[in-house]
């Protein structure tokens, strides 16, 4: 492996994000701070506990998902994007690296920048509400799983947008709608039917459930179902890329 080209890219994408450091950190904690005045002063109120869980606690798992989701998937499209928008792609398509060095670089960076940043929020969360982790290795486990997953997807997106417009539809139109209807504030069993069934389609319920199994013990499914969907999610969207650098789709023209 070409372990100077992958850190070049690497080392280049954090120095990107370095530039903008305290933008970068000051976002998610002053977001979070809101969030905890808003969902946990006025909702929390009303509603004290959910599943025995604080609910202020209980949406902790929630924001990090979201947070994590949002991030990976904007680092890493900007990150492909830019090459494309300013032509340096041909530069990095015709030196010496292969395309699993490229993705490890771009995906990598991206991954690590919303990694910094979910635990950042969980500590400013531990400032407002309690919070436990009760099974440390499987937090960790979805963590890395969903922040690499999102970033391989933001890199496809990144590939795909044809204009800045574009990198923001996805996540706009589809990632946050799907993160707030997929239990991050609240349990699904909290919904009546027929949502509470339709509810079992989105795949962002499958993350944050598991997510939120290895803080408290629960969720709204089963955690071996949630860490399947995740694996398969990520390995969808590895077969997906391998696609895109067989066929040069948006890469070549």
């Amino acid at each position: 492996m070409n372990t100077h080209g992958v850190w070049a890219i690497y080392r280049f994408e954090m120095a990107r994000a370095l530039r903008t450091i305290w933008e970068t950190l000051a976002t998610p904690v002053i977001t979070t701070a809101l969030y905890f005045v808003v969902f946990g002063g006025a909702i929390g109120s009303r509603m004290s506990q959910v599943g025995g869980v604080a609910y202020g606690s209980f949406i902790v798992p929630g924001l990090i998902m979201l947070s994590v989701l949002t991030n990976s998937i904007g680092n890493a499209s900007i990150g492909i994007y830019f090459p494309r928008f300013t032509g340096t792609i041909y530069e990095l398509l015709s030196a010496p690296i292969t395309a699993v060095e490229m993705v490890i670089g771009y995906a990598g960076a991206a991954a690590t920048k919303s990694i910094a940043i979910g635990l950042l929020i969980l500590a400013t969360a531990w400032l407002f509400v309690p919070v436990r982790i009760d099974h440390p290795l499987a937090a960790l486990a979805f963590f890395l799983l969903t922040a690499v997953a999102f970033s391989l997807f933001g890199f496809i997106i990144g590939l795909w947008a044809k204009g800045f417009e574009q990198l923001s539809v996805v996540p706009a139109l589809l990632i946050t709608p799907l993160t707030f209807l997929g239990g991050s504030f609240y349990s699904i069993d909290m919904l009546p039917q027929p949502w509470r069934t339709i509810s079992l389609f989105n795949p962002v319920l499958y993350l944050v459930s598991g997510f939120r199994w290895s803080f408290y013990g629960q969720g709204d499914v089963g955690v071996g179902i949630s860490l399947a969907v995740t694996a398969g999610f990520l390995a969808l969207c590895l077969g997906v890329i391998v696609v895109i650098f067989r066929t040069g789709w948006r890469l070549k023209s």
